[in-house]
């Protein structure tokens, strides 16, 4: 049986890439390893985000070249033509993001099917990189917007939303083979079916829109947490709350502010102002007092001021997130904010970033506090950690406790905290 090594990197939407072509090489009979070892040829998912990650893709190419001299190249750093050849010009082939039929061609050109393909061994969930117990439901391709620190437009196209009764279909498949939570995702998932006029498909014989919320209804009836994440804060997220509030989905709302200056979101060609994101935060929290809100910052946008960035520490004291990531900005190859004026030194980016996130974790710190005395369900990752509804695989904190059985759900009663994390005890 032909072997294949697979590398996957980058964020959750390419693991989900990963997981689709996975999934069709096992279908055909190619056995597949994460490692190199006896590997007959070497498939390598990139990202090509920032430099940082573009720097990790080209060195796991690099690798994979030393290691086995066999590579086809896919994902998010093949949009960028001829890039790669330029770096690795021994590479087989290079594709770019979710486009599994151009990588089962390269990888057919170079290795050929085997002849009789264990079909019934592929699980109907498919193949998933991610523990048994949560998987990744992408529900989109591509995004619509042209925020000018972005370039996934350019990588992954505008925005193609797959068909609900298409993606009811693989949620409850990943539910029948053993997923207890799923994570929502998408470039966009607020602009779910904007594309396709919201077409009307069906759900379980029933007429459903391609739509956020009715998506957010239907996977509210399959008994499992629903965590959304990429969610841009148009109105009619207003409209998932009260499914929170019920218990339908997981009171999580990952949120990409991304700044509070007036001035700054209309450079980064972002929607909203702090004022109404206040708000609509009070409104949120009056409806569902238990809502989790994470979100993400960068610090130093070009031409960024030292008094506009007061205006996002402010805004987070007063906002009082749940969970904050920020990151220092860092110019991307291709994106229209390259050419702003007024760069902002790398030290003071640098600094800048540290004292957001020394804020946040004072605020993190009294939000996790609050918690003590609670008894919580917690998913249970692996012996003695879990996650609560609060906390998102890998991104957020945890909760840690003796015993617990991976996969299964838990009550722990929550005696500690920190900054990031609880400490409690099973009951």
């Amino acid at each position: 049986m032909p072997k294949i090594g697979f590398v996957s990197l980058g964020c959750p939407k390419a693991l989900v890439d990963s997981e689709r072509i996975l999934t069709q090489l096992r279908a055909e009979g190619y056995a597949t390893s994460p490692s190199y070892a006896g590997a007959d040829l070497v498939i390598v998912n990139t990202c090509g985000f920032i430099d940082a990650a573009v720097e990790e893709s080209l060195e796991a190419i690099g690798e994979a070249l030393a290691e086995n001299g066999k590579v086809v190249v896919t994902g998010c750093l093949g949009a960028r033509e001829g890039f790669i050849e330029k770096a690795h010009p021994s590479v087989l082939a290079v594709t770019g993001p979710h486009d599994t039929p151009a990588v089962m061609s390269a990888v057919h050109a170079h290795l050929p099917k085997p002849h009789d393909p264990y079909v019934d061994l592929v699980p109907s969930q498919g193949i998933k990189l991610t523990p048994r117990h949560y998987a990744y439901l992408k529900i989109s391709e591509g995004c619509n917007h042209r925020c000018t620190f972005c370039i996934i437009p350019s990588l992954r196209g505008d925005l193609a939303s797959r068909p609900i009764g298409e993606v009811m279909q693989e949620a409850e498949n990943l539910v029948k083979g053993g997923v207890k939570e799923l994570l929502v995702i998408s470039q966009d998932t607020s602009a779910y079916g904007v594309d396709i006029r919201y077409r009307t498909g069906f759900v379980r014989g029933r007429p459903t829109k391609t739509r956020m919320t009715d998506l957010c209804r239907s996977l509210g009836e399959i008994g499992v947490w629903v965590r959304l994440h990429y969610v841009y804060p148009y109105p009619h997220v207003d409209e998932v709350i009260p499914l929170m509030a019920e218990g339908r989905i997981l009171p999580y709302l990952d949120i990409p502010f991304q700044h509070a200056s007036p001035r700054i979101l209309k450079l980064m060609k972002r929607p909203a102002s702090a004022e109404k994101v206040l708000e609509r935060v009070r409104r949120w929290r009056e409806a569902c007092p238990d809502i989790t809100i994470r979100s993400s910052f960068i610090a130093g946008f070009p031409g960024e001021t030292e008094a506009e960035f007061s205006e996002l520490l402010d805004f987070l004291e007063e906002a009082q997130l749940d969970r904050v990531g920020c990151f220092a900005y860092s110019p991307v190859e291709g994106a229209a904010a390259n050419a702003l004026p007024g760069t902002v030194a790398q030290e003071v980016k640098v600094e800048r970033r540290a004292r957001l996130m020394l804020l946040q974790e004072k605020i993190s710190a009294r939000k996790l506090k609050a918690k003590l005395g609670r008894t919580l369900d917690v998913l249970v990752d692996a012996p003695g950690i879990g996650r609560s509804k609060a906390d998102a695989p890998e991104i957020d904190g945890v909760v840690k406790f003796k015993g617990g059985k991976p996969g299964e759900f838990a009550r722990v009663a929550i005696e500690r905290a920190d900054a990031h994390d609880l400490f409690g005890r099973l009951q």
